[in-house]
């Protein structure tokens, strides 16, 4: 406030010299020079000039010209203002289909300057656009400067930036495969599969730089499951899916995609298996007992996933800890989902298991089967005695005695093996995992040979 006080005191004291100097000291010599010319009547005006009041009327005449003139200065100084209009738009008009602009900004600043009342007209209109003319530039780097379409002549303005550095290229186009990537996949009912979608069109024209062109590795339909209002089994439409380009590194690139979008048709599905459970005791239980019953409430469980992960799968594993298990004893287990199910009828299972006297029982003859031969090679057992073992069976007398003996295996794996003959420990197993097997032959030699078949 002090300096714009010093300032205002300058500019009156400057506008009393003008006036004293060009204005109040002419007019005095000219009534001066009027009282020589009537000297016939020069002491009446002289008395009329000398006369205190003629004075005091003619200073207050010039008192008040001065008073408003500066005062009408002085309130346009005061009024002076500034505003700025962050982010307006700048338009440029060159060919479209013959050349891409790169380097332009999408917006720029405006600073109006000017009096108030005019800078609030300025703002009262819809549009403030800043614009470029492109349309005589060739291909290559070009300074150009920007323009804003002033719609109060009486503000001045600035733009920020008010010139720019762009790059003029001639717009080539291809044409490109298309391909989807579907997002939200996860927001899907876990029991629907999405089979099938079909696009409303193969490829597509991409067009821009050819520099950006090479740099395309793919155009995808974004096929959006959240877009779908009520997703069931059968087939859903989805109009004007985007289109976005990629580069090698799945970064999105900025290139004229025709069309835009594309249409989708998407059949979802809901692919099911019933498979059984089956429990796998994990450990050792106590010594001298064996498991003669294991029931659940849950005999079988409805899995739903890709038809191709469902074929995999022929029974549901579940695990239960009998490591030094003395008495009988009841499980909650949590189902796990195996990779690729993305639901189950059930997600939890009762276990009882029973205990009994354990007791062995010998299965002999039981024979040899290699595994895992290389490829064009044959084996066989290097004496009689090697290509047969006895199995003993550890459990329950009861089940036992119900077990069926060709659901005993027992085999050698020969994988790395070369041809010659070789030391295979035997591997032994049963269908029932209430039981426990064991091999009396732990090793038997395999001649491993040419196989000219």
């Amino acid at each position: 406030m002090k300096k714009i006080s010093r300032g205002i005191g300058k500019f009156f004291k400057a506008i009393g010299s003008f006036f004293d100097r060009w204005l109040i000291t002419p007019i005095t010599k000219g009534m001066l020079r009027l009282s020589d010319l009537f000297k016939t009547n020069g002491k009446s005006f002289e008395k009329f000039i000398n006369n205190k009041q003629t004075l005091i009327v003619i200073s207050l005449i010039f008192a008040f010209f001065v008073f408003f003139y500066v005062d009408r200065n002085a309130t346009t100084i005061i009024n002076q203002s500034a505003e700025i209009l962050y982010d307006q738009p700048v338009t440029a008009e060159y060919n479209e289909e013959a050349y891409v602009i790169e380097g332009l900004p999408e917006s720029v600043d405006i600073t109006l300057i000017g009096r108030r009342a005019d800078i609030y007209l300025a703002k009262q209109y819809p549009s403030h656009e800043v614009s470029v003319d492109l349309r005589e530039l060739k291909p290559g780097t070009h300074r150009v400067e920007l323009h804003y379409k002033q719609a109060v002549q009486s503000i001045d303005y600035k733009l920020d930036p008010s010139s720019v550095t762009i790059v003029v290229y001639e717009k080539i186009s291809e044409t490109r495969q298309l391909d989807y990537d579907v997002l939200h996949r996860d927001s899907l009912d876990p029991k629907l599969v999405i089979s099938d979608i079909k696009l409303g069109r193969s490829d597509v024209i991409v067009k821009g730089a050819e520099y950006k062109l090479q740099q395309v590795a793919t155009v995808k339909a974004l096929v959006d499951i959240n877009d779908l209002s009520n997703p069931t089994v059968g087939e859903a439409s989805l109009k004007e899916v985007p289109l976005i380009a990629y580069d090698a590194q799945g970064q999105q690139l900025d290139v004229e995609i025709v069309p835009s979008t594309v249409d989708a048709t998407i059949t979802i599905t809901s692919p099911s298996k019933e498979v059984p459970v089956q429990v796998v005791p994990v450990g050792d239980i106590a010594f001298g007992k064996s498991i003669s019953e294991i029931k659940t409430n849950v005999s079988s469980v409805l899995i739903y996933g890709e038809q191709s992960v469902l074929d995999g799968i022929e029974y549901l594993p579940v695990e239960i800890n009998v490591e030094s298990l003395a008495e009988n004893r009841e499980y909650s287990v949590n189902l796990v989902r195996p990779n690729g199910i993305r639901d189950m009828s059930a997600k939890t299972i009762i276990i009882d298991v029973t205990l009994d006297e354990a007791t062995t029982k010998e299965f002999t003859n039981i024979q040899l089967q290699p595994i895992n031969k290389g490829e064009g090679l044959g084996a066989q057992a290097a004496t009689e005695d090697d290509a047969y073992v006895t199995i003993v069976v550890r459990g329950s007398k009861s089940v036992i005695d119900a077990l069926d003996p060709t659901t005993l295996k027992a085999v050698v794996d020969l994988s790395g093996l070369k041809e010659g003959t070789h030391s295979v420990p035997v591997q032994v197993s049963g269908s029932d995992l209430r039981l426990t097997y064991e091999t009396k032959t732990k090793n038997v030699n395999i001649r491993i040979f040419p196989d000219s078949r």
